[in-house]
């Protein structure tokens, strides 16, 4: 609250605007503490009506006093419900979660089946995004001939993106018949999903000696939507040999240009994980350690059910679910997570 209010008195000051830049970094801070400020000031101003109506009622007799007791009473777990949402205010942000990502989608173990499953994933993705007006742009897709596809690799635009779509890494698991299954056997397949934080240019020093661009010529399923010139790009990173495909686009300068929006991400994502993994071995989230080996989610055809078992949550709505709506799972997995990080501040406190 102090560094809200200290934030309030510099940018009031003439002199602050003369620096375009700095106005706009305080003012970034001053939005970001807004919703805790407000928030502890309606605490401040429960707790002064709790005060007033204890103090009125040592004044007070029968059933005046009853009243007012019965009033600090009611301000008492006003309070309480308060302190709670002040918890959650504070809790660290995830400072990823305003930021776009890289959507990777990758076919699994089951052949065919997985790829269709694949293809059935992206299409989920896509209309998600189409409803809550992220913008999808494909920087890679494998097809396959029947339908499927091996791989997609989606930059996906819009703020808060990230925070919405960062708990589907993981392994997907599917329960179906397949179409050419003859016995009505139900078959098992996987697909892996992993989404990466969109990475700025001060996030990742990249140094062009570091990369390898190769040129191609594109080319689709059964030798379909081929390109006669290169203008397929192929990134080879050589300290981490990570490796970016891209002919989506005809044009050789936007295939880079998408191509290295991914390097980027790939590098944010791999250099963030290091840092972070002797964390991620004391403990294991409700939401996933980020092993994307990890099942995190069964989709069941015969029984139109979907399971999350990191929250063991299952919804029986697998059609609209697959047509993108997933507002239901992301908000509890969300609510999740806000309740472990709770529990571990309570902990460390």
């Amino acid at each position: 609250m102090a560094r809200y209010e200290e934030l309030g008195e510099t940018l009031s000051r003439p002199e602050t605007l003369a620096d375009l830049d700095s106005w706009r970094a305080l003012s970034r801070e001053r939005a970001e503490l807004e919703p805790i400020a407000l928030a502890y000031g309606a605490y401040q101003k429960k707790q002064r009506e709790r005060d007033a109506a204890l103090a009125e009622a040592e004044k007070e007799t029968g059933e005046m006093r009853e009243l007012l007791l019965d009033e600090a009473l009611a301000c008492k777990g006003e309070l309480a419900a308060m302190e709670g949402q002040l918890r959650v205010l504070l809790l660290p942000k995830d400072r990823n979660d305003e930021r776009g990502c890289t959507l990777e989608i990758r076919a699994g173990a089951g052949g065919e089946e997985a790829a269709l499953f694949a293809y059935d994933l992206y299409r989920m993705y896509q209309s998600y995004c189409e409803k809550h007006r992220f913008g999808w742009e494909v920087v890679d897709l494998n097809e396959t001939e029947l339908g499927g596809m091996k791989e997609a690799i989606v930059n996906i635009d819009g703020k808060g993106a990230y925070a919405r779509l960062k708990y589907e890494s993981g392994v997907h698991r599917v329960q179906r018949v397949p179409e050419t299954e003859s016995q009505g056997r139900i078959h098992t397949s996987t697909v892996t999903v992993a989404v990466l934080p969109e990475a700025e240019d001060v996030d990742v020093k990249l140094d062009d000696k570091d990369v390898r661009v190769d040129l191609f010529r594109s080319s689709g399923a059964g030798g379909q939507k081929v390109n006669k010139t290169e203008t397929a790009i192929r990134l080879t990173h050589f300290p981490t040999g990570i490796v970016v495909t891209c002919q989506d686009e005809r044009s050789q300068l936007k295939n880079k240009e998408k191509a290295y929006r991914v390097l980027r991400s790939r590098l944010y994502d791999y250099y963030n994980s290091r840092a972070a993994s002797a964390e991620a071995a004391n403990r294991k989230s409700l939401v996933g350690t980020g092993d994307r080996s990890e099942r995190i989610r069964t989709y069941n055809f015969p029984q139109s059910r979907i399971t999350d078992h990191r929250i063991g949550l299952s919804l029986h709505n697998l059609q609209s679910f697959l047509a993108g709506d997933l507002d239901e799972m992301i908000a509890a997995l969300a609510r999740a997570d806000t309740e472990r990080r709770l529990a571990q501040s309570a902990d460390n406190e």
